[in-house]
Formats: C-alpha cells, sequence, structure tokens
C-alpha cells in the first residue's frame, strides 16, 4: 500500500513540543528529557500511535518514545496525543527517525525494552535483512538494552513470525516466550492493542507474539 504524503506534517511536527528534533543530542541525557529516573520504553515503527500512547495513559510510572520513520504518520500520532484523551500525559515522547540509527540516539542500557509491533514483513528474501527481528537489528538493540531489557514483538504474519523465531537465536539472544494465537494465550493479560492488531483480530486473523532477551 503507498503511503499518502501530507505535505504539513513536517511543519506540525518541527513545532510541536513533544516530538524531539535533534535526538541523537539527547544521547545519555534522556533522562534529564524527561525530568526524572523512570525507565525508558521505546516503540520502533510506531505508526498511528494508539499502541504506545496507551500505554504511556496506562503506566505513568514509566517512560515512553514512540519512533516512526514517516512523517504522515507521525503526524497521525501527533493529532491523537493532542486530543482530550491523552491531555496531560507528559511521559512520552516522539521522533522522526530511521530504526537503524538508534544507536546514535541511545546510549548503552538507556533502554529498558523495545516494542516492535506489526512491523513491515519485507517478504522478499533479499530485503530480510530490513526486517526489525533480523540478526543485524538485533545487534543494534543489544547495543541500547539495558542488561536485563528485552523486545516484544507482534504480528498477524505468520512467515514473518517463523522467520523471528529462527533468526533471533542466531543473533544470541533467547525467545522467553511465544504464542501464534495471542489472544487466546496466558501472555494476553494485559496486551494493549495496535490499530493493526485490532483490525487484523476482528477479521479473525490470530496475532503471534513473542518476548526475546540476550
Amino acid at each position: 500500500m503507498r503511503l499518502r504524503n501530507i505535505p504539513r506534517a513536517d511543519g506540525v511536527i518541527d513545532a510541536h513540543r513533544a516530538v524531539i528534533k535533534k535526538p541523537e543530542e539527547q544521547r545519555g541525557q534522556w533522562a534529564q528529557v524527561f525530568g526524572n529516573e523512570k525507565p525508558i520504553q521505546i516503540e520502533i515503527g510506531m505508526g498511528k500511535g494508539q499502541f504506545i500512547l496507551n500505554m504511556a495513559k496506562a503506566h505513568p510510572e514509566i517512560n515512553f518514545i514512540g519512533i516512526e520513520r514517516y512523517s504522515s504518520v507521525l503526524l497521525r500520532a501527533l493529532e491523537k496525543y493532542d486530543t482530550e484523551e491523552f491531555e496531560n500525559l507528559e511521559n512520552i515522547r516522539f521522533i522522526c527517525m530511521d530504526a537503524r540509527e538508534i544507536e546514535n540516539v541511545f546510549a548503552p542500557a538507556e533502554v529498558d525494552k523495545i516494542f516492535l509491533n506489526f512491523s513491515d514483513p519485507w517478504p522478499k528474501d533479499r530485503h530480510a535483512k530490513r526486517r526489525l527481528t533480523s540478526p543485524d537489528f538485533m545487534k543494534v538493540y543489544d547495543q541500547v538494552l539495558a542488561k536485563d531489557g528485552c523486545v516484544e514483538f507482534k504480528t498477524d504474519n505468520q512467515d514473518l513470525f517463523t522467520y523471528s523465531l529462527e533468526a533471533i537465536p542466531e543473533a544470541g539472544w533467547k525467545i522467553e516466550a511465544f504464542t501464534r494465537d495471542l489472544h487466546h494465550s496466558d501472555m494476553a493479560e494485559g496486551n494493549v492493542m495496535t490499530e493493526y492488531e485490532t483490525k487484523f483480530s476482528a477479521m479473525g486473523n490470530p496475532i503471534c507474539k513473542l518476548i526475546a532477551s540476550r
């Protein structure tokens, strides 16, 4: 599906107080950005923000950072953030950037948890390195996660999930838990849904989830 460009997106992002414009300058200083020492959890490829906004609302004891590569998509998350439902939500920030650059944005052990939700499956074999659960990306996550940090991944794409179950251990990580039917499993407790998850589960698609640690 072609991403529709929204011309005003860049202007809104540049002016929004919750968007960090030069995130690389905050490397190692994110506690100062939030003004506290609460753990930091990030979502890579947050889409329109439903998941991370609801997480931030439900968990004021945690600081959240939503990372989205496309400005037109980030715009939709900011519009949602600015609604009455999420007003005065101070434990969340947003970054418009490519996930491959997170080593330049977060210092070692600065991130407590990484969420990967309904990432692009990149189905062609020649594009495998672009998958967010590939060994190359897992090496990047290793550089920023705290010692006991973890990666949580959700998808409805069975092929991508099978690939991830194989690729993540190849990168030296351990699969702590996984399911191919999240909503009918013990892992469903406390689950917060994304826009895609709501849509796909309503269509009867089972949702897959795994948790990985070093």
